[in-house]
């Protein structure tokens, strides 16, 4: 969701490259390069060794040297004679596949679809088995929480998505800047990501589990309900989804009025709106937030995720995540849920799969073409 930080180019004698997250403004005479895989015979202007082993997800962006701190402006001789030096990249980053880079954003996928799965899953487990969240708005907020939350803890990482559909689509969408610029590599990664998001999204049903294993027991034993046999869902739906919302079981509502093409449709759709606003929100030519409220992005997008739980969870429990629901199911089918999770009673877990990875793509390429579109605004 985020830019990868750029480098700093420092003066020779000075300390090598440190990591910086945006550039701004020139400091202490350094110049700052933003290095682009399609133009990087620019660098012979500032005399840079071997451009081409640059790393190629950050973009070019040259800035004359200047002081600050007190300092008026060098002298053309020290322009001249100043020589950057920059720290080289690996070894083979030019296609920006390094193992040990790659295991860190992996980590930090894995990291960020837990920390969705012990917020958002665990209001529902106390929700329906003690009533501790009244009412589907409640447990939409805390789910709107967990997700700011986990981006915020892996976004500077590995660019916080958390959501296998959501990686699809910036496969598919911004494979360059998200990825790598060979497709394939991308997919590979991507692929990776996916799989670091369901280990997530079974871990945490795991510490669910643990956790809430004898509430459940509880709930179960005050309902008559008899795990793994028909009827069970209505426990099972703390690590799983299910349609209609077992939940409303009160409501008029039966189960045969949502059928699994109709559930599938509302997946894709709720996906869909989700990565719209992901992609038009941190489109880099949308300036509605500004370079300073930038980071209220990730309260945005948890806000578009409580809202969109608020309106079709009562139809589908609202996944639009294929690691949030496929992860915890895993564990529940273990837990002596089988059948009941996987594949579900009417068969049906390939609708919590199928429905976000159809709608993601298209949400997100109406959002990167929407504001695409912002060149034809009239001045």
């Amino acid at each position: 969701l985020f830019p990868k930080p750029c480098w700093r180019l420092t003066p020779r004698g000075s300390r090598a490259m440190e990591r910086k997250g945006s550039i701004s403004a020139v400091e202490r005479g350094t110049a700052i390069v933003r290095v682009s895989t399609d133009a990087l015979e620019a660098f012979e202007s500032i005399n840079v060794e071997s451009p081409t082993q640059f790393h190629p997800k950050c973009i070019r962006e040259s800035t004359d040297l200047s002081t600050t701190r007190g300092e008026t402006h060098r002298s053309e001789d020290n322009k001249q004679s100043a020589k950057a030096q920059v720290e080289i990249a690996p070894k083979g980053s030019q296609s920006d596949f390094n193992m040990k880079g790659i295991m860190f954003q992996l980590t930090a996928e894995m990291i960020g679809t837990f920390v969705i799965v012990i917020f958002g899953v665990g209001s529902v487990v106390t929700a329906v088995t003690t009533g501790a969240q009244r009412g589907i708005w409640q447990v939409a907020v805390v789910w709107g929480f967990g997700v700011t939350l986990a981006i915020l803890v892996s976004a500077e990482i590995s660019g916080a998505h958390l959501n296998p559909a959501v990686s699809l689509a910036f496969l598919l969408v911004r494979p360059v800047q998200s990825f790598d610029k060979n497709f394939w590599i991308a997919s590979l990664k991507c692929f990776l990501y996916m799989i670091a998001q369901c280990i997530g999204g079974i871990l945490g049903g795991i510490v669910n589990l643990g956790i809430y294993g004898e509430t459940i027991a509880s709930f179960e034993r005050a309902n008559n309900i008899i795990r793994g046999e028909a009827g069970s869902e209505r426990s099972a739906m703390v690590f799983g989804e299910y349609f209609p919302n077992p939940g409303f079981k009160d409501t008029p509502v039966r189960t045969s009025d949502v059928s699994p093409i109709q559930a599938c449709a509302i997946e894709a759709w709720g996906t869909c709106v989700l990565c719209f606003v992901i992609f038009t929100i941190t489109h880099p030519k949308n300036p509605i937030l500004g370079k300073e409220s930038r980071p209220m992005a990730p309260y945005f997008i948890g806000f578009t995720v409580a809202a969109l739980i608020s309106l079709y969870a009562p139809q589908t429990q609202a996944g639009w995540n294929p690691a949030r629901d496929f992860g915890p199911r895993i564990v529940a089918a273990f837990a002596g849920w089988g059948r009941i999770a996987i594949p579900g009673p009417r068969n049906g877990f390939w609708v919590y799969i199928a429905g976000p990875m159809i709608g993601g793509p298209i949400g997100a390429f109406l959002g990167e073409n929407y504001m695409n579109l912002r060149k034809y605004k009239s001045k």
